[in-house]
């Protein structure tokens, strides 16, 4: 999970990178990129190809046994591009992970406006981002922020839940 929601862009894009700590360490992280679409070909100049060297493609005659972590290598090796109805309405992107002990306590709320204040310098446009359709306490931490689900037919069947934020300003307080 790491070589794909937080190790890149801590490599290629560390300005827009903020760690959440407490006394038993780092508990939860908010990363981004300015462009979506700019950001995927990076990724697949700079980053997948050495991960696909490392590790080798899951035979997908057997994806019925594979793993978390094949499912994880087998995204290396085919990621999906975010779709385009996405992307032009919502270009940037962001992804907030915190550990259960560091939840519920306003630190993503305060993570997610540090991270806004620090992308202002960098073109930062309307935001998108993906949230299993499973995590319920997830989804609504988005409404929380202002973000909405967006309609989109070829995503309604799929596990991802869509949501995107505009315009591009400081959220309410909890």
């Amino acid at each position: 999970m790491g070589h794909i929601y937080s190790a890149p862009y801590a490599t290629l894009q560390p300005d827009l990178c903020l760690v959440a700590e407490d006394d038993a360490g780092v508990g939860g992280f908010v990363v981004g990129a300015a462009d979506t679409r700019t950001w995927e070909s990076r990724l697949e100049q700079a980053w997948w190809p050495r991960l696909r060297a490392q590790y080798p493609a899951p035979d997908p005659a057997r994806m019925a046994e594979w793993s978390q972590d094949q499912r994880r290598i087998d995204m290396i090796h085919h990621p999906k591009p975010i779709p385009a109805v996405i992307v032009q309405s919502y270009p940037s992107h962001l992804h907030i992970n915190l550990l259960p002990r560091l939840q519920g306590q306003g630190i993503g709320w305060r993570m997610f406006a540090a991270w806004l204040a620090m992308a202002a310098a960098h073109d930062i446009g309307p935001l998108h981002v993906g949230v299993n359709r499973e995590n319920l306490r997830a989804i609504g931490f988005w409404r929380r922020l202002g973000f909405v689900e967006l309609d989109l037919a070829e995503a309604r069947a799929g596990r991802t839940v869509w949501m995107g934020r505009a315009p591009l300003s400081q959220p309410n307080s909890k």
